[in-house]
């Protein structure tokens, strides 16, 4: 028997890969300016929203004579704000892109035309008090102006590395630390499995670092919620975190289930305008019921909650939780272009003080910290993301090993579930070729 001589691919698979340091190098000046451009756009239509939101809720409501905090206004404004966006999804050149429904986090590129109508229904959604964040449409925007503007300047930089510098940008930019972009691309990385991970993570690390300093230069970031400091208490701390992480994932499923029926009911209105404008309506009388507390992405309102503990019962914070988590699914589903994270964050706050102030026992940033790692797993389908807004919620150095385990024990949940995505519509069929 006569052994045959490796082949040329067999010997070039078994070659050590080896990284070019030097192309890393010249990939760090577009990727820091992909990330201050990220930042700065986050941050110019940020404000863009805010100028609009204080006209609308303070100028406004006061110059009709109507407090911006009655159901009456609530509603209008709602309504209002569905009917405008509704408008832009019909009439705008791009339509505000596709149906954020059906869209992950990191989405594919959209065209430039697309991009301004997308701003437009993202300055209106803030404004408006919709129960939505930016993350999903800013990253759509930077992710389009960063491929976009990147081929046609420098195309021998190939589109998937702008995509995970402005993605990185971006993240790094709406929490002010690129730790959130390195523990999202951890999970999200598809590039090339040969190359080490830190290699593959080298452009948007810098991008999320430039990212992030030009936020902090120019803007106050704090995701923290005031709450007592904690001291573990031992593997009954350990048992109560898995318990409260486990029923908030529980919660999130119960959200992810109806994801898709609210949609289907949406969509057979069929028109864009009426879609939105029902919608709006809707979430009016949800922000009526729950009141102001329970309106707009939900970074500012969750830390009122500690103000409102002295005043409010378990069944309050629980009523807000769910009332906000309901408003989160119309929005989402009848097309508002928003993200999903600040009100599912803002949700697992809410259920963590209605369970503090059901069993005073639970200390409350331990029961906090385990309700958001919960909700954001079942929201999100990323642990890491999820263990880090449960730190910077609550930054305490002691939760770390609760906040570890409960994640843990709500992945096991979550795990073979849906994710908080509907289907894509199917492209039509082609028309047949006539004869």
């Amino acid at each position: 028997m006569t052994t045959q001589e490796p082949s040329p691919a067999t010997e070039t698979e078994t070659e050590p890969f080896r990284v070019p340091v030097l192309n890393l190098l010249r990939l760090a000046v577009p990727a820091v300016l992909v990330g201050i451009g990220s930042a700065l756009t986050l941050l110019g239509l940020s404000r863009l929203a805010s100028l609009l939101e204080h006209w609308i809720w303070d100028d406004l409501s006061a110059a009709v004579g109507v407090s911006s905090d009655s159901a009456l206004w609530i509603i209008g404004v709602l309504t209002a704000t569905g009917l405008l966006i509704g408008l832009v999804v019909r009439y705008v050149p791009g339509h505000a892109g596709p149906d954020p429904a059906t869209l992950e986090l990191v989405a594919e590129p959209l065209p430039l035309r697309v991009l301004p109508g997308l701003a437009l229904a993202l300055v209106l959604m803030l404004a408006g008090g919709v129960s939505l964040g930016p993350e999903n449409p800013i990253i759509g925007i930077n992710v389009g102006l960063a491929v976009g503007l990147g081929m046609r300047f420098l195309p021998k930089v190939k589109a998937p590395i702008w995509l995970m510098m402005a993605v990185a940008g971006t993240i790094g930019a709406m929490f002010g630390t690129p730790v959130a972009a390195a523990l999202l691309f951890s999970e999200l990385d598809p590039g090339d499995r040969r190359v080490p991970l830190w290699d593959r993570l080298f452009p948007p690390l810098v991008a999320a670092t430039a990212g992030s300093l030009t936020m902090m230069q120019l803007e106050d970031l704090d995701l923290a919620v005031s709450v007592p400091d904690y001291t573990y208490g031992g593997l009954d701390d350990l048992g109560i975190a898995i318990a409260i992480s486990v029923g908030a994932a529980l919660l999130g499923l119960v959200a992810v289930y109806l994801f898709v029926p609210m949609h289907r009911l949406f969509r057979r209105i069929g028109h864009p305008v009426l879609m939105l404008t029902t919608g709006g309506l809707l979430l009016g009388l949800l922000g009526a019921l729950g009141g102001e507390v329970t309106l707009f992405k939900g970074l500012s309102q969750m830390q009122e909650l500690p103000g409102l503990a002295a005043t409010t019962t378990a069944l309050g914070f629980l009523a807000m939780a769910g009332i906000k988590l309901l408003a989160m699914l119309v929005a989402a589903t009848s097309g508002f272009r928003g993200g999903r994270i600040f009100p599912a964050l803002f949700v697992g706050v809410a259920l963590g003080f209605a369970i503090h102030q059901a069993w005073d026992a639970v200390p409350l940033a331990l029961a906090v910290s385990a309700a958001v790692v919960g909700i954001v797993v079942a929201a999100t389908r990323n642990g890491w993301l999820s263990i880090f807004m449960a730190i910077a919620v609550v930054p305490q150095v002691t939760l770390l090993i609760p906040v570890v385990l409960a994640t843990l024990a709500a992945w096991l949940i979550v795990t073979n579930r849906p994710a908080l995505v509907a289907p894509a519509d199917p492209a039509p069929e082609p028309a047949p070729a006539t004869p």
